[in-house]
């Protein structure tokens, strides 16, 4: 899954330990959600969209996997 973090975040100026504190995870989980080494539970996918007064898909996107549907 991909995701527009990062970008959003820097547009607001928000510091990545800011978004952290207000979503109560380390900084390390927000800079391995930006780097798409980690994927958010649904539970923090919806904290981050609230932050942000964004929906879930408009941050996080889904890609499918076109093999399995051949």
């Amino acid at each position: 899954m991909k995701n527009r973090l990062e970008e959003i975040r820097k547009k607001r100026g928000v510091r990545q330990q800011e978004l952290a504190d207000a979503l109560e995870v380390t900084r390390q989980t927000i800079g391995s959600l930006e780097n798409g080494r980690y994927n958010p539970s649904i539970t923090l996918a919806f904290k981050i969209a609230r932050y942000f007064g964004m929906s879930i898909e408009e941050i996080f996107i889904y890609e499918e996997d076109l093999d399995n549907e051949k």
